[in-house]
């Protein structure tokens, strides 16, 4: 059964808006980047247009859809079975579709992964698995660090800057436009600060409100500043300013490989929803040809 390809995102979000709102929250990463694409405009990631597509049953149902937004990977739904997600890397691949990986839950991620090594030749590793986790009962750092928070403006876009790019350097994965990201973020108060005596000293993010959810990230804190409780400090302020905007489910993914910050969100109130897998692809000199 093939994959419908398209490169509208309208008729996407017509076509997959049933199968998405069923589980807004595992479907958190598609909602967010379709709500920052109908605000910012299709280069909103980078200079080559978003992909869509979507997997249909014989009796008309969509049953799994997936976005690709270079430099991203591609991100997936559940699928039907590993067949899909194979089948999915081979239509990519035939489309000669340049892809860094695939971001799915762990079965799917890898039958794509396998799958798009064997036609294509390229190398691929397992990146990072990371846990999405939805807010309860937001409970506040005790005791509280010293100090508040407040929305980020333009006077502190270089600051800005400097944390996300070291942030995604830290993480290993992220936009290659990180200035773009942080003006986009400044245009909707998307950034906040905690700062301790006047001093900016940790950052979290919110993304758009999408299907009624946002989702925060990145937190970042200089490493000559962890440890004084200020990443929990301001994950609880932006999550708290979330709800007050009317957001029914606060999100967030974490690297599972990071056992402090699981824990310090999980004090929080955060809890499990689901893990995913994140694969990366190298181009081989030696690789095939995709076609």
């Amino acid at each position: 059964m093939p994959w419908f390809l398209s490169d509208s995102l309208p008729e996407y979000a017509a076509t997959v808006g049933g199968l998405l709102s069923e589980r807004p929250a595992e479907h958190t990463i598609l909602l967010g980047v379709m709500e920052t694409l109908r605000a910012a405009g299709p280069p909103a990631y980078g200079a080559r247009a978003p992909l869509f597509g979507w997997w249909q049953e014989p009796d008309g149902e969509v049953s799994a859809a997936f976005l690709h937004t270079p430099p991203f990977p591609v991100v997936l739904t559940s699928v039907p079975g590993p067949d899909a997600g194979a089948a999915l890397a081979l239509a990519l691949a035939a489309r000669a579709r340049p892809v860094q990986g695939v971001n799915a839950d762990p079965e799917s991620a890898e039958a794509f992964a396998c799958a798009w090594h064997k036609v294509t030749g390229d190398a691929i590793e397992l990146h990072m698995r990371n846990r999405l986790f939805r807010l309860g009962e937001l409970r506040w750092p005790h005791p509280r660090p010293a100090g508040q928070a407040r929305v980020a403006g333009p006077a502190d876009r270089s600051l800005l800057i400097a944390w996300s790019e070291a942030f995604h350097r830290e993480a290993q994965s992220g936009p290659e436009d990180l200035v773009s990201m942080v003006d986009d973020r400044l245009s909707y108060q998307g950034l906040t600060l905690w700062e301790d005596a006047g001093q900016p000293v940790s950052m979290a993010g919110l993304t758009r409100m999408a299907a009624g959810q946002v989702r925060v990230g990145p937190v970042y804190t200089p490493p000559g500043l962890r440890g004084k409780g200020y990443a929990g400090a301001v994950t609880a302020a932006v999550s708290q300013a979330a709800r007050d905007a009317g957001a029914g489910q606060v999100l967030l993914f974490t690297d599972l490989a990071n056992p402090t910050s699981n824990a310090l969100y999980q004090r929080l109130g955060y809890q499990p929803v689901e893990d995913r897998a994140v694969w990366s692809f190298h181009r081989s000199p030696a690789g095939g040809t995709s076609g």
